[in-house]
């Protein structure tokens, strides 16, 4: 297999050898968590990111490298391969430059062109470009053959002239220049059909639009690729024509001109319209659209990994409540473990606006459960329920003072509702009872609770049903076993969905631990992973470390530390004179952290023969057993009073929270129904050049008030100027 080793280290800018161990890690079967965590000697350090990048650059290349091998082959079948074609076959590098070069010996439909060619009149084409001069007619009269169907001189001269054209139109050489001259000095255009619905016609903004190809954002791509396919717009590439046909006069006419030149030249212009322009601007458009693509799936799948790595809200009773009019507000009461203690229905909203009864109901719940906070879903009714817990909160300050509560996004609630799973979790309950015991346990522990749900659905992104499926499944997997493995999992608690996402665990082994815990209680040591059905050596390996047991046989089991590095860490402890049993030890535990963060590293690494990364992550292992990176965040803002969008004034100063970050800005909650939107040009006090280089979702800003429209629902806020203002 051909070592892509250099040109990939080249463009990523790393080291040959970093790339060259990383390519035999991953195509051994290594998961992409296990190396970037448990093989850092042997990579250099390289992280998720970077690993990632060489696989899917090793993957494109191999893929480049096998349809090179199969164009030569298809080429060299036709007998009309050469050394110079070979030579720019072994030389491209992209598979548009394949392409090209395969572009004339791929079969065709019936072309002009090769009907001229089945009607004999190359020999007049090669005339016409090679001598030209002489009575061009004449010339062409001696190829009139009735029997091939060529009528007259002027039928002949066409047909030479399709030839030429075609020619041109499939010299690799000529569609390069002209791509690059159209995507360089090119531009978009589009216009309105006139079908869009007026009264809310998204799409204004492009009824007359034109922007270069070069300078147009992604998120306009997308929204224009929308509205021509909803048949609100209609696209097209506006080409520099005057250039390109200068470029193709230059490139292709006799450098002398000759009797045939104005007929070449005719020719040069039919090539470039009928043949050249619309592939060209189909393939920008392509590519436009695929650049687009990846940045919309660049920026939901980092979304999606903030968002589900917001930190849980640990040790608390939630009354949860899914909103809604006709139905009632269905109410789940949630322990700390994520156990359901209470499951009801209220009507405190229209049409029946049973508030009192609910009030009674609520309240018995809190008295009872203790409940420390209630979670309100974001969807229908919200508005309403919230005004109602407020009023709630009013009543029982005197005996609950610190009871608050918090607006969730219940996106995907209702698709995980409806699910199998959440049919096999709660049989004896109906839909929307699950949902409200969704809205509450993703309060307590997101990651765990919206690993049940189709990423897709989770509604942190933008245009999401607009871009490649396939692409998108692809990187919110790979975000959801990131952020699973970064935080790794309780063995004894995990759901199978969770588990699922583990390095190495297939859905099928992730059933089978949760089966196995059940038949034999919970796991007491790591080891007993070995006896999980599937659970093979090479999945053990790289799933382990992931994996943690509380208050297990082993303290080491209840850390990120893997069990091949086990002899490390006691040899690490014993030489500063501890012992494994210390480091769930009370008494020993600071004296050991404060050991741990003091003791010369690389010294300590040369002494017991390890390497300084993987003993790094070993003392920092051991002195935060259990320890959770997103306990460390800051925790979301709970409230306990109500605003409204008839309240909001330009000026006014409130603290918010990002529920989503696209291109152009950011969205904020600040306590309203409707979402704020803080410009990309009002993030910061300094240029942007985008949103998520100052603002992730979950963040807690300072925001002021800019304008409000009530009728369109919308609300403009701004960063800038807001901490002088503060001060001040």
């Amino acid at each position: 297999m051909t070592d892509f080793s250099k040109e990939i280290a080249s463009e990523l800018k790393l080291r040959p050898q970093q790339v060259k161990v990383a390519s035999e890690l991953l195509d051994e079967g290594n998961t992409i968590p296990f190396i970037a965590r448990y093989r850092k000697e042997m990579t250099g350090e390289l992280d998720e990111n970077q690993l990632r990048m060489i696989q899917e650059r090793l993957q494109a290349l191999r893929n480049i490298a096998e349809r090179r091998e199969e164009v030569h082959r298809l080429i060299d079948e036709q007998e009309k391969m050469t050394e110079e074609i070979a030579q720019a076959i072994l030389l491209a590098k992209t598979m548009t430059e394949l392409e090209d070069i395969y572009r004339p010996y791929r079969p065709k439909r019936k072309t002009r062109a090769g009907v001229a060619r089945e009607k004999g009149l190359e020999p007049l084409t090669s005339w016409l470009i090679e001598d030209g001069n002489g009575d061009v007619h004449a010339v062409a009269a001696r190829y009139v053959d009735a029997e091939k169907g060529v009528e007259s001189a002027a039928e002949a001269l066409q047909g030479a002239l399709d030839i030429y054209a075609e020619q041109v139109a499939d010299d690799a050489a000529t569609r390069q220049k002209i791509r690059e001259l159209t995507r360089r000095k090119g531009s978009i255009r589009s216009v309105a059909t006139g079908k869009a619905d007026e009264e809310r016609d998204v799409y204004a903004q492009y009824a007359e639009h034109e922007e270069p190809l070069e300078k147009i954002p992604p998120h306009r791509v997308l929204a224009m690729n929308r509205g021509e396919k909803e048949e609100a717009l209609r696209l097209s590439i506006l080409a520099p024509a005057g250039d390109i046909l200068r470029s193709l006069e230059q490139a292709h006419l006799p450098k002398r001109p000759t009797d045939a030149s104005e007929h070449l030249r005719l020719a040069l212009e039919d090539s470039y319209k009928r043949l050249i322009a619309p592939s060209i601007e189909r393939e920008l458009r392509a590519a436009l659209t695929e650049a687009a693509e990846e940045q919309a799936i660049k920026v939901f799948a980092q979304n999606l990994k903030n968002l589900l790595l917001q930190p849980p809200i640990k040790g608390k009773t939630v009354l949860a409540v899914d909103p809604a009019y006709r139905t009632g507000c269905k109410v789940a009461v949630i322990d700390e473990t994520g156990k359901v203690l209470a499951i009801t229905v209220t009507y405190p909203t229209p049409p029946l606006s049973k508030v009192q009864e609910a009030k009674r109901i609520f309240k018995s719940l809190i008295d009872e459960h203790q409940v420390e906070v209630i979670t309100i879903g974001n969807g229908t009714a919200s508005r309403e329920t919230e005004q109602f817990v407020v009023d709630l909160l009013k009543e029982v300050r005197g005996e609950h003072p610190d009871l608050a509560y918090l607006i969730v996004s219940e996106a995907g609630a209702s698709v995980y509702s409806a699910s199998k799973l959440a049919g096999e979790e709660f049989p004896e309950l109906d839909v929307a009872e699950r949902s409200a015991i969704s809205i509450g346990r993703r309060l307590q522990d997101p990651l765990a609770e919206l690993v049940k749900i189709d990423p897709k659905s989770i509604g942190v992104g933008q245009y999401q049903h607009d871009v490649s499926q396939k692409r998108l499944e692809e990187q919110l997997g790979a975000v959801v076993e990131s952020a699973v493995n970064s935080v790794g999992v309780d063995l004894n608690t995990a759901s199978p969905s969770l588990l699922s996402y583990i390095s190495g665990l297939s859905a099928n082994v992730a059933k089978n631990v949760v089966l196995y815990r059940e038949e034999i209680g919970k796991f007491k040591n790591r080891k007993q992973l070995g006896k999980v059905p599937r659970l093979g050596p090479k999945t053990y390996q790289q799933a382990v470390g992931f994996l943690r047991i509380s208050g297990g046989e082993n303290p080491l089991d209840n850390t990120p530390i893997h069990p091949e590095s086990y002899d490390l860490a006691v040899k690490l402890l014993r030489s500063l004179s501890f012992q494994v049993e210390d480091v769930t030890d009370p008494r020993r535990r600071e004296a050991l952290k404060e050991k741990l963060t003091q003791f010369d590293l690389p010294a300590m690494a040369e002494q017991l023969g390890a390497g300084v990364p993987t003993l790094r992550d070993i003392a920092e292992a051991l002195q935060k057993p259990g320890r959770d990176p997103r306990d460390e965040l800051p925790p979301p803002v709970f409230r306990t009073d109500v605003l409204k969008m008839e309240d909001l004034e330009p000026g006014m100063i409130l603290k918010g929270t990002v529920r989503n970050v696209v291109d152009f800005g950011a969205f904020v909650d600040i306590g309203v129904k409707q979402d704020g939107l803080v410009h990309i040009s009002a993030l910061a006090d300094r240029f942007v050049k985008h949103p998520m280089d100052v603002v992730a979702i979950g963040d807690v800003l300072q925001v002021k008030v800019l304008s409000v429209d009530l009728k369109k629902g919308r609300i403009g806020l701004t960063c800038k100027g807001i901490k002088s203002e503060v001060e001040a």
